[in-house]
């Protein structure tokens, strides 16, 4: 990356000469190198799934939550640093209940993703603050249907038929391409995205674990966690695909 250790880099007010700014590239940097992310809109929801390392057999299962409950209508799922994406997913909750407590109603998608993307943009604005180093997924179902959304650092916010971010994206985008998502349902999404993150994990021995929310009719339209019965099924499957891949090779 040309200028660093110039100064352009020091402060997110600075423009490099080639109209970068470097403290948001590195921001963005920590969610490329971090465990994968993908969301999958369907014709009946949104599926939201993470990859998570195991950093340590200490851990206690599912204590490194990368999803969380915004309101009942939507969901987040973070890429990069935890505690960053945390902290915008605590934002999200408050413009949430803001807008609920004014306006008496359910926020909609869009004005929530305009919102917490307005948000983090005003950490790339003041050199006394730092861009957050996370992208956050978000998977709503309003008046308006089922969407997804993703917000960098940097503060765009972007509505998707479904994407990935973090280390496998590439991989993930390009199995993704070749879903028929608006064909599909989230049951079955919910295999398809399993089957993903298992294909596009290093194989470098670290053992991961994965964590799976949807939001659709056969949940009543609120942001849950996929059962566990049904994400069994699907780690079922997707290993049971692997196998059949190497036998093919």
């Amino acid at each position: 990356m040309s200028g660093i250790g110039t100064g352009y880099d020091l402060s997110a007010t600075t423009y490099s000469p080639d109209g970068k700014i470097f403290q948001t590239e590195y921001a963005q940097k920590a969610v490329d190198n971090s465990s994968t992310v993908l969301g999958l809109r369907c014709k009946d929801g949104v599926v939201l799934a993470c990859e998570k390392l195991v950093l340590s057999k200490l851990l206690v299962e599912g204590s490194n939550r990368r999803i969380h409950n915004i309101d009942r209508h939507v969901g987040v799922a973070v890429a990069g640093l935890a505690p960053d994406g945390r902290m915008v997913a605590n934002r999200a909750w408050d413009e949430a209940a803001s807008y609920k407590r004014v306006y008496g109603e359910p926020i909609p998608g869009h004005v929530l993703c305009e919102r917490v993307g307005s948000y983090a943009h005003m950490f790339n604005l003041y050199w006394s603050l730092r861009p957050y180093g996370a992208t956050v997924l978000m998977a709503v179902y309003d008046k308006n249907g089922p969407a997804l959304y993703a917000i960098d650092p940097s503060g765009s916010s972007l509505r998707y038929f479904g994407t990935a971010v973090g280390k496998g994206r590439q991989a993930a985008k390009n199995e993704i391409e070749k879903l028929k998502l608006s064909e599909m349902t989230c049951r079955e999404a919910v295999i398809e995205a399993v089957k993903i993150l298992h294909k596009v994990h290093d194989e470098d021995g670290k053992k991961f674990e994965l964590e799976v929310s949807w939001i659709c009719d056969e949940t009543n339209k609120q942001h849950q966690r996929v059962p566990p019965e049904l994400l069994t099924e699907a780690e079922r499957q997707a290993k049971a695909a692997l196998e059949d891949s190497d036998m093919d090779d």
